[in-house]
């Protein structure tokens, strides 16, 4: 098999996990608010890590390696008020689709945009590794792939409680799938020409920032509605499901 086709096609399997989460809407808890609450700490405990942990890191050392700390540290407060304005024009633009709750159908959607903006440089990373390392990328692939059900949760459990349509739920966690092997393809197109390590540095930035954002203001504060119980269940669940994660890959 082509080279180029192989590793888009490694992206586009990686990408489309986020569809494993949604399975979590048709598990029929003994109580629902408690299931709501867990999986709302679980998903935003997540993105908070990873964002933490992998995305700013990443994105920051290289931006103070190439330029300065005072540059870095400009950048990350800039890109930062810049996701959280962003955060708050998204809000604002969400209309009351939602038959049951509103407050849980946006922060669906915002999972899902938010997700969608990180996995765009993960199809990127997912496809030039396997074009220079087949097996490396498969590894890469299976660590984003065990990254991508978590994120799934956070999309598909919240728009299927807000709509009661799993159909919904389904389909905002298979959408936000697809930007992975679409950032694959615009690696394949793009590459050579416009893709700088500065540019992915920004990138990662942005959407560690964004994803912090949403979860501390809209998934946490959601969560605060439900059951103190299944808030601590999730947050300790997200952090030993991060730690394995990052310990294993």
């Amino acid at each position: 098999m082509n080279n180029n086709i192989l590793a888009l096609l490694i992206s586009f399997i990686a990408g489309l996990s986020t569809t494993l989460g949604s399975i979590f809407i048709w598990i029929k808890p003994k109580s629902i608010n408690n299931f709501i609450g867990t999986s709302l700490s679980f998903s935003g405990t997540i993105m908070i890590l990873i964002s933490l942990t992998e995305l700013l890191p990443e994105g920051f050392f290289y931006i103070k390696y190439k330029y300065n700390i005072i540059y870095a540290i400009l950048s990350l407060i800039i890109i930062f008020l810049i996701a959280r304005l962003l955060n708050i024009l998204i809000n604002k633009k969400i209309k009351n689709k939602a038959s049951k709750n509103v407050n849980l159908y946006r922060i669906g959607v915002l999972s899902m945009i938010a997700l969608m903006i990180h996995n765009l440089p993960e199809g990127i990373l997912t496809y030039v590794s396997s074009k220079v390392d087949l097996k490396l990328g498969i590894k890469l692939a299976l660590a984003i792939m065990l990254h991508n059900v978590p994120e799934g949760i956070a999309i598909a459990v919240p728009i299927y409680y807000s709509t009661n349509s799993k159909k919904r739920g389904v389909e905002g966690a298979f959408i936000s799938g697809l930007s992975e092997p679409l950032g694959a393809i615009l690696a394949a197109l793009l590459l050579s020409k416009y893709l700088t390590n500065t540019l992915v540095s920004i990138i990662l930035l942005f959407v560690a920032s964004i994803m912090i954002n949403i979860s501390i203001n809209d998934i946490f504060e959601e969560a605060n509605k439900y059951p103190r119980r299944s808030i601590i269940l999730g947050i300790i669940l997200g952090v030993i499901t991060t730690l394995t994660l990052n310990f294993f890959f």
